[in-house]
């Protein structure tokens, strides 16, 4: 008896290890619930209930039974997130013993990035050009986005040294970009500043946050939903209030707070932005060289798809069309390539589509007094309920694919989730 309570503790710590790591790797609520679900059930408990949400879990083996909570740790990389997926996918398998998933959690959550800080350093500037070469192709534009970002890298440091300035990042980092750019727009360098500013911002923007929230309320998640939607929402305003503190500063006639945007560059842009994006993305996340192809392929189908949509009717339908593509290319590639986690092909897509950026130019607007709050509300909402419900039908799709279909050897899963040296790659 005794040594089944024993069992049920380690059983309940594990799935709480892994539920909160899969929390952190930034995945829906009701996909870790049924996930967890699945290894419990392998396990040997096939009536656990477990009640996810955005910053932890409780989980429970039996109704009435002993329960477990344990918070979510930070947020996990793209190379921790692959390893996190095959250990689930061990645990079902049965290749894993409680204790060894336990110290591979563990040991995942201490595993650091193999590039050079250097060279992750200067992935956020990169990262920023690429978006400026698809959002607004001048080519001043391009160059002040890639010096924003450096501005931000730095406040991204300090935040991690002072509480004070993590708290504050969103409206410092804000601030400091547009003054530059804003600065930069006074001077007559630079033409359509306010879709400048989104670039260097971007890797902070809550887009993820907004649109995950309405996936979740999507699925029945209110608790779950509403937290994060809320929460995404309110950082979005502090990014709008930096950057219109910056603007009363420099004293920018609300005329230059418009939605303008410049092509110096032309056709070339947006691929050349795209390789840049999906390099920088594989470098500040630790993606081994071997995948980033795959990411780039999934990244474009999803530009593709959002373009195409945008040009047959709105941004909400582009949105839509892209949110299938990421998420059922992702699926398709790792079912034909089993060595591929779809969570790390279908997250640098999903960053190019959400709807923070767009959404800071509609919060601006309307703080400058240019929209109305129920034009800007109704499009930010639009836009999240699009890509939401293009996640779900390429995921249930995606879903349906995998299940006439046996699972992947863990062996080849491991390729992925496993350090290896570079001649490997």
């Amino acid at each position: 008896m005794q040594d089944d309570a024993d069992r049920q503790t380690e059983v309940r710590a594990l799935l709480a290890e892994l539920g909160t790591a899969m929390i952190a790797t930034g995945q829906p609520v009701q996909e870790i619930e049924e996930e967890l679900a699945e290894v419990s059930a392998r396990l040997g408990y096939p009536d656990v209930q477990t009640a996810v949400g955005p910053t932890g879990l409780m989980v429970t083996l039996t109704s009435g039974g002993a329960s477990t909570y344990r918070g979510a740790p930070a947020g996990l990389r793209l190379h921790q997130s692959a390893s996190v997926r095959l250990i689930r996918h061990q645990l079902v398998q049965g290749e894993l013993t409680i204790a060894e998933a336990r110290g591979e959690l563990a040991a995942t959550a201490r595993r650091p990035v193999q590039q050079p800080a250097w060279l992750v350093a200067l992935a956020w500037p990169v990262l920023a050009v690429g978006i400026a070469l698809i959002l607004q192709p001048g080519w001043a534009n391009v160059a002040a986005a890639g010096v924003g970002a450096l501005i931000v890298l730095v406040l991204v440091q300090l935040a991690e040294r002072y509480e004070v300035v993590k708290a504050l990042l969103p409206t410092l980092a804000a601030f400091a970009v547009s003054l530059l750019i804003f600065g930069a727009a006074n001077a007559g360098l630079l033409e359509g500043p306010l879709r400048t500013v989104l670039p260097p911002l971007a890797v902070l923007l809550p887009g993820a946050l907004v649109v995950n929230g309405m996936s979740e309320l999507a699925a029945g998640h209110m608790q779950a939903g509403s937290a994060r939607l809320t929460y995404g929402l309110a950082q979005l305003g502090l990014f709008a209030l930096g950057l219109l503190m910056a603007t009363a500063l420099l004293r920018i006639p609300t005329s230059t707070l418009v939605n303008l945007r410049v092509d110096d560059i032309g056709w070339a842009g947006a691929p050349v932005g795209l390789v840049l994006i999906g390099a920088s993305i594989c470098l500040m996340e630790g993606v081994p060289l071997r995948m980033q192809g795959w990411v780039l392929l999934v990244l474009s189908l999803a530009f593709g798809a959002q373009l195409a949509g945008q040009e047959l009717g709105t941004i909400a339908l582009g949105g839509f069309l892209g949110a299938i593509a990421a998420s059922l290319g992702a699926s398709i590639v790792e079912l034909r390539r089993p060595q591929l986690p779809r969570l790390v092909l279908f997250l640098p897509a999903f960053w190019l589509l959400v709807p923070g950026s767009l959404g800071l130019v509609g919060v601006t607007e309307l703080a400058a007094g240019r929209e109305s709050a129920t034009d800007v509300a109704l499009g930010l909402l639009g836009v999240a309920i699009a890509i939401s419900l293009g996640l779900l039908v390429g995921s249930s799709i995606g879903r349906a694919l995998r299940g006439r279909r046996p699972p992947a050897p863990a062996d080849a899963l491991a390729v992925a989730a496993s350090p290896s040296p570079p001649a490997a790659d």
